[in-house]
C-alpha cells in the first residue's frame, strides 16, 4: 500500500522508526518531511503534505506525527477526503479504519513512545473498512457534512 508519512519537529524523533517499520511491512512509503529537526516548522504544513498525497492518489493512507498529535489531526481533517484520527490505543487505531474508514493515523510523539507508536501503526495498517451497512451509512453522512462545508 502507498503510505505518506510526515512530521513536524515534535514528531520528528520517532518518524524514522515509523518509516522503517512501514517499509519492513512491504509498504511503498513516501517520507514527506521533516528531514531534519527544525523548531520553527509548523504541523499544518505537514498535515497538508499528507492530505494532498491522499487527495491526489499518491497515497492510500497516511501517518502524521507532531508533539501531541492533536494539531496535526485538526489540520488534516480540514482537507476534503481526509479522515484523520488521533490514536493512543490499539483498539482505536484499527477500529477507526474498520468502522470509520480512517485514512490518516495521527500520533503524538511526546505522548506515545516508539513501542506504542509501532503497535498503533501495525494496527492501523492491518485494518480494512468493513463496508457493513451501518458503517457505510455513517460514512455517507460524514461525507455529506464535508460536502456541505
Amino acid at each position: 500500500m502507498k503510505v505518506a508519512v510526515a512530521a513536524d519537529h515534535g514528531g520528528f524523533p520517532i518518524k524514522a522508526q515509523i518509516v522503517e517499520l512501514l517499509t519492513s511491512m512491504g509498504h511503498d512509503v513516501q517520507d514527506l518531511g521533516a528531514h531534519q529537526p527544525e523548531p520553527s516548522d509548523d504541523y499544518p504544513d505537514y498535515a497538508r503534505y499528507v492530505g494532498q498525497a491522499i487527495q491526489n492518489g499518491h497515497a492510500e493512507r497516511g501517518v502524521l506525527l507532531c508533539g501531541s498529535g492533536v494539531g496535526a489531526c485538526v489540520a488534516a481533517n480540514k482537507m476534503k477526503g481526509v479522515r484523520a484520527g488521533l490514536c493512543h490505543d490499539h483498539y482505536s487505531a484499527h477500529q477507526g479504519v474498520e468502522h470509520d474508514d480512517m485514512n490518516v493515523l495521527c500520533l503524538g510523539a511526546r505522548v506515545v513512545g516508539v513501542a506504542v507508536a509501532t503497535e498503533l501503526v501495525e494496527a492501523f495498517m492491518s485494518a480494512n473498512f468493513t463496508k457493513e451497512d451501518r458503517h457505510a451509512r455513517r460514512l455517507e453522512k460524514v461525507n455529506a457534512i464535508e460536502a456541505a462545508g
